[in-house]
């Protein structure tokens, strides 16, 4: 394999000053994030940046880090590190200030409210956007997922897994996100189903939704990304375009380094 970039490294030509916000700003930049559990490092310094319109996938095996890098830029666990979104220092902010800001993210698990229905959860996904068109907003999720049209009535509990997180995707999409942040999407599902839900990530994509991608299962997801961040370890082994990694194999020799 050749051509592998160092992690971060930005375009030729392309001059990044933090705190400006140019047309060339990434939509997310993240500097030397890292994260604690106790006394176990999960994140050592990272470092990441998703341009505006684009989807970037994290892969790596089980411990990795992943979700703990997801977590972290969201503020759900505390780490050290800059993060800029659109151009602005946004470090400091909560969880709640980022998704006022359009920084959302569907965690592994879904977090869905199981003894609600589904036009329940959805309009609690818009709490960010009281002033917001809600009909607009569910019939865009209806045209994505015509599945939750016609459960809109029926508690989240009682649908299937892959209709729980078609739910989880539509009500992250009601906050009119900028980012999308996904934790293992297909996680428990058919194959043909996470086929279909990662099918709709990559048409949101398509309409200029940024996406940050964190995903086991690999093939599907380097069909739709365009880079790959490899974690391995707490630590990113690799940056590189999604078309250089064919196989298993090409990915292992990064998940050991």
């Amino acid at each position: 394999m050749t051509g592998v970039a160092p992690a971060n490294a930005p375009a030729v030509g392309t001059v990044r000053t933090p705190g400006v916000t140019t047309a060339e700003s990434p939509l997310l930049e993240v500097t030397d994030i890292s994260a604690f559990y106790g006394r176990v490092h999960a994140l050592k310094p990272t470092s990441l940046h998703i341009g505006r319109g684009e989807l970037v996938t994290v892969l790596g095996p089980n411990g990795a880090g992943k979700s703990t890098l997801l977590r972290a830029i969201t503020r759900l666990t505390p780490a050290s590190g800059r993060i800029a979104f659109e151009g602005r220092d946004v470090s400091g902010l909560p969880t709640h200030r980022l998704a006022e800001l359009g920084v959302i993210m569907v965690q592994e698990g879904r977090g869905l409210f199981g003894q609600m229905s589904v036009r329940e959860n959805l309009i609690l996904g818009a709490y960010t956007r009281p002033g917001g068109d809600m009909d607009k907003q569910l019939g865009r999720v209806f045209e994505l997922f015509p599945r939750l049209k016609e459960r809109i009535d029926q508690i989240s509990a009682s649908l299937s897994g892959g209709e729980q997180q078609m739910l989880a995707i539509g009500r992250a999409l009601m906050a009119e996100p900028k980012l999308l942040m996904l934790d293992e999407p297909s996680l428990g599902l058919a194959p043909r189903v996470a086929s279909e839900i990662l099918a709709t990530l990559g048409e949101l994509n398509r309409q200029g939704l940024g996406i940050l991608l964190v995903e086991q299962k690999a093939p599907l997801a380097l069909k739709l990304a365009k880079r790959v961040y490899v974690l391995s370890l707490g630590q990113i082994a690799a940056e590189l375009p999604a078309s250089e990694i064919r196989s298993h194999h090409d990915l292992a020799r990064y998940y050991l380094h």
